[in-house]
């Protein structure tokens, strides 16, 4: 589209435009406060690793806040897409009538489809804005990452598109497309008529400067996100989350009214619902907080009816057996396909604080791993509320004293349960064996059809950890495991319990985190959490954090780096052929200029491929010190590249014979500039085990695809020496 001259604003045309813009043709909106509750994530202390989710009470003023609808298409190439986008927008609908009516602006961005409303007056508005004095730099640009994201891990997998669609429903719905007359690739033409556009006040744009000049007319200062997808538009667009970040804005996004591009096909294998969660904890910890539509209508949060999975709530206080560490792992290799999973985590610096604990009166499943935590009353009546409604808990190792000091009263202000574990476990926890002795665990033979044990293969394991002494049980307890010490009384080590307050609880004292390495703990505690939900347990099971995964799907490996030390062991020694990627961000100033890829590993066979592409111009010379230098090299960086753009590099080893591996040379990197600048690749990549031809290729743009953590970019710091 041809832009019309810039043109600097003066207070007097802002004024004249604001009057007839925001007032013409219906009544003037009334300005009600928005009073907002804002969810964001911070770490429980720098580079934990974990978060506390906070929510922080916040006022907008509505007349400089702005409501952007993001890409709600009519039309999508993946049906189910199409289904959600059909199912959310009469509620996002309403959310556009209350901000509008409450004076929001409201603009809607359909990318791509511009020429729709080349006649509609909210497109006329928007092209009559005058251009913004100062525009941020790269507003009209997609945006892959900001900085706060760098010390991210991207937590899905979306090099595939995230197409979900079953393949014949998908087939079907391509064919349907074409009778349309549509782009099966690309078949929207506008936005869902689902959301109502008004002609007297909205704008129509999908452009970043025309929509950063009417944030800027208006004196816009916040802005609230809605639509589709969150992992690729929202974030990435020049309107997206990205960049009103960077640029100065607050930004929000509406939690529950978005969807990602996500297939549970791919890493982390988890369901479409919880590959939306895993976007928005990475936006609520590295972007931006989110808001909830109930916040603008009545009613609850927003669920996708075929959203269906159980809410478990995992809090987690205790410093001896680290399950702050191991408990998130073990949620998310096996239970991300049929739960809702929130993580609390314990205060760091204060021992009495559990942030966040509210969560668990939301919870349909509580499991708790707590050692002798007192508690402020307000936070241990949220555990006491959630017991007494009959809800099921799930309780391990330190659980069974999670409440109470030893042979001591709760501080002053502080609040203690020295019941819990007799009146929610069943338990009798008293003392633990020596931490030197190891004892032997055993299924009851009398209960091996009970549910919980279902698949566990029925032969005695070592327990890595001391063993507690818990007997008697209550009466109302079924016994699933036992442990035993030669020489002292056996101990139970697993059972059921049914409550007076006629819930149902489930309690082992495992959970030393050697105990995590053993298939059949891990598998009673996923059976025991699905069997309290409600749920019959998935009959297929296998140990996480083996070679097979490298097979499965990609991971991330730290290059330069061997098998060994990338992937803490796991492929030591690994011989055979495989793929390693990432992706770069050519800067536009590339382009005219020569550029060339260089590469240092191992003698070997390899092949370059960037942007889906072999290239047959690779060289490959080994150096005195035993290297091989691989590279490519062109006249014209976009002979390469795509400068400007986000572009997919991936190394095929293609040497059964040999050990792929970096070696220890020249860092990994791209010259561009006639080498007066680079781009160093030392870094995070991700790899996968293989030799399939077609992981070297994407089915969409690499912008759409990219993994923040493996993606690499120009710095202002990046000269030509090594």
């Amino acid at each position: 589209m041809i832009r019309p001259t810039p043109r600097i604003l003066t207070a007097a045309i802002v004024a004249t435009f604001l009057l007839n813009t925001s007032l013409s043709g219906a009544e003037p909106a009334k300005s009600t406060p928005l009073e907002l509750t804002l969810r964001k994530q911070t770490e429980t202390s720098p580079e934990s690793g974990r978060f506390h989710r906070r929510d922080q009470p916040d006022i907008w003023d509505p007349s400089q806040t702005a409501l952007i609808v993001c890409d709600v298409w009519d039309l999508h190439h993946c049906l189910r897409a199409v289904h959600r986008v059909e199912e959310m927008g009469p509620r996002l609908n309403k959310v556009v009538q209350e901000a509008r009516r409450r004076g929001v602006t409201i603009i809607h961005a359909p990318s791509d489809c511009m020429e729709a409303y080349a006649s509609h007056p909210a497109r006329k508005r928007a092209i009559a804005v005058p251009v913004a004095a100062e525009l941020p730099a790269e507003i009209d640009q997609w945006c892959s990452r900001i900085p706060a994201e760098e010390a991210a891990v991207y937590p899905i997998d979306q090099s595939d598109g995230g197409e979900d669609d079953d393949p014949v429903e998908h087939a079907q719905w391509r064919e349907k497309l074409v009778s349309l007359g549509r782009n099966p690739g690309t078949p929207w033409k506008k936005q869902s008529d689902l959301i109502e556009i008004d002609s007297d006040h909205d704008f129509v744009s999908d452009n970043g400067s025309e929509i950063w000049s009417i944030l800027q007319a208006r004196g816009i200062e916040n802005v609230i996100l809605t639509g589709v997808h969150t992992n690729m538009c929202v974030l990435g667009r020049p309107f997206g989350l990205r960049q009103m970040v960077r640029n100065g804005k607050n930004v929000v996004l509406m939690r529950d009214m978005t969807d990602t591009m996500y297939n549970p096909a791919r890493w982390p294998f988890v369901s479409h619902f919880t590959g939306t969660d895993r976007i928005i904890d990475h936006i609520e910890r590295y972007v931006c907080p989110t808001i909830t539509s109930d916040q603008f209508v009545e009613g609850k949060p927003f669920r996708f009816q075929n959203d269906k999975r159980p809410h478990l709530v995992v809090v987690m206080a205790e410093a001896e057996y680290s399950t702050n560490k191991t408990l998130p792992e073990f949620v998310q290799n096996y239970l991300g396909k049929d739960f809702r999973v929130s993580l609390v985590f314990a205060n760091d610096n204060d021992r009495n604080d559990i942030p966040g604990i509210q969560v668990v009166s939301q919870a349909d499943v509580l499991l708790v791993s707590i050692r002798r935590r007192t508690l402020p009353k307000n936070q241990l009546d949220v555990v006491r509320e959630y017991v007494a409604s009959g809800r099921p808990v799930v309780g391990i190792r330190t659980a069974s004293h999670a409440f109470h000091l030893l042979n001591k009263p709760a501080p002053d202000g502080l609040d203690a349960w020295p019941e819990w574990d007799a009146q929610v476990l069943g338990g009798n926890y008293h003392n633990h064996h020596p931490n030197t002795i190891r004892s032997t665990v055993r299924l009851n033979p009398e209960k091996l059809k009970h549910p919980i044990l279902s698949g566990i293969e029925d032969k005695p394991f070592i327990q890595s950890g001391s063993l507690y002494k818990t007997s008697p049980l209550a009466e109302a307890t079924t016994l699933l495991m036992t442990a035993t010490i030669e020489g002292e009384p056996t101990e139970p080590a697993a059972w059921t319990y049914q409550r007076t307050d006629g819930g149902k609880s489930f309690y082992t004292s495992l959970g030393h985190p050697g105990d995590f390495e053993q298939p059949a703990f891990v598998q009673l505690l996923r059976n025991a959490i699905y069997w309290a939900s409600g749920l019959r347990p998935p009959e297929a099971f296998e140990l996480a954090g083996t070679a097979d995964e490298y097979r499965k799907h990609w991971k991330s490996m730290a290059v330069p780096s061997d098998w060994g030390q990338g992937t803490d062991g796991v492929l030591a020694g690994y011989e055979g052929p495989a793929w390693y990627r990432c992706s770069v961000r050519i800067p536009a100033e590339a382009a005219g200029h020569g550029a060339q890829l260089v590469l240092g590993l191992q003698p070997g066979s390899y092949e370059i491929w960037i942007n889906s592409q072999l290239h047959s111009r690779t060289q490959v010379a080994v150096q005195p010190e035993g290297v091989s230098l691989v590279s490519v090299g062109v006249d014209n960086a976009s002979q390469l590249f795509a400068p400007g753009e986000v572009n997919l590099l991936a190394v095929r080893v293609v040497d059964r014979g040999g050990i792929a591996k970096w070696a220890d040379g020249p860092t990994p990197r791209i010259e561009y500039a006639d080498g007066g600048r680079w781009i160093s690749l030392a870094g995070t990549w991700q790899v996968r085990l293989g030799s399939d031809e077609t992981w070297g290729t994407l089915p969409l743009p690499a912008k759409f695809a990219v993994a923040t953590d493996s993606l690499f970019e120009a710095s202002d710091a990046a000269k030509a020496g090594r």
